[in-house]
């Protein structure tokens, strides 16, 4: 999809973050303190990148996971602005600036994956079928 397509499309506030690599402000976004059982999905281009089942409370303010769906649905490059070397976190199919990943996760693997959300879209567990994600209901199986 083209930029100005895009800058039609979505919010402000998702274009700056998704095509800027911009930051929505901690505690003011829809997903860092919701809970519900689906699936995280590229605003953008509709890639499935997180589930519920991965999502933790780190306190910071941002939605956080411990891991994608699928490590080839994630790009990492090193981002230096601010004064900072941290490592962005982009999806692949859309290009999206997400966020970034960090170390000081949770075990197994000690990763922190701290999301805009207004780089997301979720999608409840009763709605993948019904939204073309039904491949994805066997992540909710225990």
């Amino acid at each position: 999809m083209k930029k100005n397509d895009l800058k039609d499309k979505l919010t402000p506030l998702q274009y700056k973050v998704t095509q800027e690599n911009g930051t929505e402000p901690p505690f003011e976004n829809s997903y860092w303190n919701f809970f519900e059982e689906g699936l995280y999905v590229d605003l953008v281009s509709g890639e499935p990148l997180f589930t519920s089942k991965e999502k933790f409370d780190s306190n910071c303010g941002w939605p956080s996971f411990t891991k994608p769906i699928d490590e080839a649905s994630i790009k990492e490059k090193t981002d230096t602005s601010h004064q900072m070397i941290r490592t962005e976190v982009r999806s692949s199919q859309g290009d999206s600036h997400l966020g970034h990943v960090f170390n000081d996760g949770p075990k197994p693997n000690g990763l922190r994956y701290c999301i805009n959300s207004a780089a997301l879209k979720f999608i409840p567990k009763e709605k993948l079928k019904e939204e073309g994600y039904e491949d994805y209901l066997n992540l909710f199986e225990n």
